[in-house]
This record gives structure tokens, C-alpha cells and sequence, in this order.
């Protein structure tokens, strides 16, 4: 505790209740936005997180989709539709100001399967006669 007997802001870099709230109404509204989407890059593409920062400008919004070979397609559908998007999530939340879409492949689930696949393989390895 400070002099004053407030507790002094901790500098904890995890988003705080708000920022959390936020990044998942921003998740939701772009996740529905794309199935009106009329573009063929973006049919077999999820949103699976979104990250917003603490002043609510900016949203990291992470995507994944079936083949990690059209990553570089779906990262330009995405910013071609940044715009309307926002738009969006600007219209369907009560923020006073929408914040600014950045978009970025989320490998979490790729690099969990190619431990996963490392981890089998280790179990399967040589067998010895």
C-alpha cells in the first residue's frame, strides 16, 4: 500500500476485467460478421481469440482456419474487411469509440498439435528385436 493507503496499480501485464470483456464482445461480433461475409477466402475461418490493450484502441483479433498453407489469403480477406468489420463493432457495442482491428494467424492450436505429435511419435519410437 502506498502513503495515502490506496493500493499502488500493479504493473500485472494480464488484461484487466474490461479489456477481457471487451476483447470477447469484439470476438463475437466479428465471428458473426463473417459468416455474412461474401467472401470465399473466409468460409473455413474461426476467430478464437481477441486480445484488446488496456486503452481500448487497439484489438489483436487471432483466426484459424483448416489449412495453415492459406493463412497468408485469410490475413488479407480480413484486413481488406478491417473497415466494415469495425464498423460492426462499433454499431453492436456501446463503446465510444471502436477500436482498431489488427489481424494475426493464433498458432496455439498448431503448435498443440505438433507437440502432441512429437509426444506420440516419442512413444512409438524404435523398437529393438
Amino acid at each position: 500500500m502506498s502513503r495515502h493507503g490506496r493500493a499502488r496499480r500493479d504493473s500485472n501485464p494480464q488484461p484487466s476485467t474490461r479489456s477481457a470483456k471487451v476483447g470477447e464482445l469484439v470476438r463475437r461480433i466479428v465471428a458473426g460478421q463473417l459468416d455474412g461475409l461474401d467472401d470465399e477466402r473466409l468460409d473455413m475461418v474461426s476467430i478464437t481469440g481477441v486480445t484488446v490493450d488496456r486503452d481500448l484502441f487497439r484489438a489483436v483479433v487471432y483466426f484459424t482456419s483448416l489449412d495453415s498453407d492459406t493463412d497468408d489469403d485469410v490475413l488479407e480477406a480480413l484486413e481488406e474487411h478491417a473497415g466494415h468489420l469495425r464498423h460492426e463493432v462499433g454499431m453492436q457495442s456501446r463503446l465510444r469509440r471502436a477500436p482498431e482491428l489488427k489481424f494475426q494467424p493464433d498458432e496455439t492450436l498448431r503448435a498443440a498439435e505438433r507437440i502432441e505429435r512429437l509426444i506420440r511419435d516419442s512413444n512409438n519410437g524404435p523398437k529393438e528385436s
